[in-house]
């Protein structure tokens, strides 16, 4: 597996490459890849102050993956884990768990002790539970019916220790 470039400066050509990545994995609806990509753009126009972090994992021209994470507002050491997408083609290759070790070091380097993130709990997101779970998150919290009847939002967190 050839190693990931990793970069944490966003730029405006990201915006592209964030929504075909995101529409590429059909995971989203439109109004969710929306949201992804508003992200970024209040990351490219505040920068840090924004809130929102941004790891990008590239191998030479091809966009990987990256994640999204963020302090939460009114806690002490808690971040969110906002988005972690990978292309289908390098799903399963390891590449999702390096840029989500890496975020979670850079989570400890700005004074988080836990990553929260959350998901739905419908099949098609089967495969997303498990990869928390495998990353030593823990479910804490089931919320019936938050996205639509008979979808649950599920809430995960790791405990994050230098």
């Amino acid at each position: 597996m050839p190693m990931l470039n990793l970069r944490e400066t966003v730029c405006f050509t990201d915006e592209e490459k964030i929504t075909t990545l995101l529409s590429k994995t059909n995971f989203f609806s439109p109004e969710e890849v929306e949201i992804g990509v508003s992200l970024l753009r209040e990351n490219l126009v505040k920068g840090d102050s924004s809130g929102y972090y941004f790891l990008i994992g590239e191998l030479e021209t091809q966009f990987v993956g990256y994640t999204c994470y963020g302090p939460i507002p009114g806690t002490i050491n808690g971040f969110d884990l906002y988005w972690i997408a990978v292309d289908p083609k390098f799903q399963h290759t390891g590449y999702g768990a390096t840029l989500l070790n890496i975020t979670e070091q850079r989570v400890l380097a700005l004074g988080g002790q836990r990553l929260y993130a959350e998901t739905s709990s419908i099949p098609l997101y089967a495969p997303t539970c498990a990869f928390y779970e495998n990353h030593g998150f823990i479910l804490e919290g089931r919320l019936p019916d938050y996205y639509a009847p008979l979808d649950d939002k599920m809430l995960y967190v790791k405990y994050l220790f230098k």
